[in-house]
């Protein structure tokens, strides 16, 4: 069980410190403003979607190797939370225009499952 769950937050923890690290670098590198300040420019939000989408698939990736038996149950398990964290984002950014398109939280919500999944898939064709 602890191997279980252990797979789940190692993918998690991929999924979510590679994209804050990543937010962070560019945040210092001036490509994204400061922290607390809007970006206006869609193709910023592009970018970062895309960086996104592939640490999703990296996260899926990794619960897979981890998981002691049947990956695709824990990948199915961090695609879920993935989903719920998805539309956590667009509850919050729906009226919210302070908060940048409200495109970007729905094709987070919407490419969480399948980038997971695929991610998982990965390993299993690799047997």
């Amino acid at each position: 069980m602890i191997r279980s769950i252990a797979a789940v937050v190692v993918g998690f923890i991929a999924v979510a410190g590679l994209s804050l690290a990543t937010d962070e670098v560019f945040h210092l590198l001036q490509v994204y403003p400061p922290w607390g300040v809007t970006m206006t420019d869609p193709r910023l939000y592009v970018l970062a979607l895309s960086y996104r989408v592939v640490y999703t698939v990296l996260g899926g990736w990794i619960t897979a190797r981890f998981a002691p038996a049947s990956p695709m149950r824990h990948v199915t398990v961090l695609a879920v939370i993935g989903l719920i964290g998805g539309a956590a984002g667009v509850a919050v950014a729906i009226g919210r225009s302070d908060l940048g398109p409200l495109w970007y939280p729905v094709a987070i919500l919407l490419t969480a499952y399948p980038c997971t999944w695929l991610g998982g898939m990965l390993p299993a064709r690799g047997r």
